[in-house]
């Protein structure tokens, strides 16, 4: 957008119902501050909004005004689309609310709550719902592109518990969206992304979960990475319900279930989580570890809340400089493990790592076309290859390793396709094989109707579809 008047912020600043952040502002570093450190954009103005009034008022702004528009829930995005440089951004954080209907088993909070805020309020009633592997992640983001974790395999995805939302439209409009409500946005809501509407608060289904799972950890050097991928694949292969399970290749952290002489091997970790007991989680163990024994191994008995924030530390707040990319694969077959196991040595940040993540389950359950997510229900694996360094220099050599591992790995895939919230760079072409043809024209259809100006565009943006003559 672009203006040809001179906008009165301060005017706005005044009248606006929740907090104005400006350049200058005490505040105004920390508050355009986000996961990436690789990200150092200057919004020229930062709504901090507590209610869906107060999100209608920026939207209202910023198109008087001429700024382009980022939305900002937990701030995780690998490329700070929640901050335009010289734009406005709608911040959600103070919007952290969760209210849990125990009995209903569903719980509604607010679009700025964080994964920590949501599984706070449910574990108090041993309930939970799909969402992130890192507690400081904001539900909003997580869920509109789908929202993959530990429950995954039991419970489906983020959005296949979502029964409903509070949109605040680009027009200034708020609505409700569910089934049975503007069930068209509802639709593009559970998948398409951020492009229709800024949603102030979900209403999940909720799942009887906790309050203590089971955890294993099993770690194999980077010498045997390729019979260790096989034996973890192997496992996630006949997982069953009730276990969540992540592969990843990596250097060992400096945790306390690691032995300290095998801090930062670099190797493969297959990490199960347990949903039905020790017994049960032992037996889905036993056969990995009699396969090929682990260098190291941990299991035990965690709340569920430290399952959900165990791997904080691999990636802390707005200290690091990160880049990935992903794909989808039917199967994690020998061929595709051999080109992973020779890429790893060319890692250069102890920190960059390849994190699978196995679905199936509740995840296949769902039929393609019942939701907007980005990909197949028969894909097996979501392959995400994370570049993760402490400055700009460790960036460069790795971003360039992922972009090679990238194009490495994609003839095992059945397109170039990826899961949404893994785009670091959303290139039209990529976000198009994302959702598919036919997916990506309901979508904007979708999008023409409710944003069709393409207002919210800083995403993995559907572009609107054109107006008849």
């Amino acid at each position: 957008m672009t203006s040809t008047i001179c906008p009165d912020h301060g005017t706005f600043a005044r009248r606006f119902g929740g907090h104005v952040v400006r350049p200058g502002d005490p505040d105004y570093d920390s508050a355009r501050s986000v996961w990436n450190a690789a990200v150092d954009h200057r919004p020229a103005l930062i709504a901090r909004c507590r209610t869906a009034d107060d999100v209608a008022a920026a939207l209202r702004h910023a198109r008087e005004s001429g700024l382009e528009v980022g939305v900002r829930g937990g701030g995780h995005n690998y490329a700070g689309n929640a901050v335009p440089d010289g734009g406005l951004t709608i911040d959600l954080s103070p919007m952290v609310h969760a209210v849990v209907d125990p009995v209903g088993r569903r719980v509604r909070c607010g679009g700025g709550a964080r994964q920590a805020d949501l599984d706070a309020a449910t574990q108090r009633h041993g309930l939970a719902v799909t969402g992130g592997t890192v507690s400081h992640t904001g539900v909003g983001g997580l869920t509109l592109g789908g929202g993959m974790g530990w429950l995954t395999h039991r419970c489906g995805l983020a959005i296949d518990n979502l029964a409903a939302a509070q949109v605040v439209l680009p027009d200034g409009r708020t609505v409700r969206a569910a089934p049975d409500e503007h069930p068209d946005l509802f639709w593009a809501l559970t998948g398409g992304g951020g492009s229709f509407g800024v949603v102030t608060e979900f209403e999940f289904r909720l799942h009887a979960v906790g309050p203590t799972v089971q955890l294993g950890f099993l770690f194999w050097e980077l010498a045997r990475g390729g019979p260790a991928l096989r034996v973890a694949r192997d496992v996630a292969d006949g997982l069953p319900r009730d276990a969540g399970a992540l592969i990843a290749a990596l250097d060992a952290p400096p945790a306390p279930f690691v032995p300290e002489a095998h801090h930062f091997t670099p190797g493969i970790a297959l990490l199960v989580a347990g949903f039905a007991g020790a017994r049960a989680h032992a037996e889905l163990l036993a056969p990995a570890r009699d396969a090929l024994p682990p260098l190291c191994e941990s299991v035990a008995e965690l709340p569920y809340i430290g399952l959900q924030s165990m791997l904080d530390e691999a990636a802390p707040y707005g200290v690091v400089h990160a880049y990935n990319k992903a794909l989808f694969l039917d199967e994690l077959t020998d061929e595709a493990i051999d080109v992973l196991t020779g890429a790893l040595p060319a890692r250069t940040s102890p920190l960059s790592l390849v994190p699978i993540f196995p679905l199936g389950g509740a995840f296949a359950d769902v039929d393609d076309d019942a939701t907007a997510f980005g990909g197949r229900r028969s894909s097996r694996y979501a392959v995400n290859m994370d570049a993760i360094a402490p400055d700009a220099e460790g960036m460069a050599a790795d971003r360039a390793w992922v972009r090679s591992l990238w194009r490495d790995l994609r003839p095992f895939a059945a397109d170039a396709g990826s899961y949404v919230n893994f785009m670091t760079d959303p290139e039209p072409d990529r976000v198009r094989a994302s959702y598919g043809a036919r997916k990506y024209e309901r979508l904007a259809s979708i999008k023409a109707e409710y944003d069709p100006d393409n207002v919210l565009h800083r995403n993995a943006n559907i572009v609107p579809a054109p107006r008849p003559a």
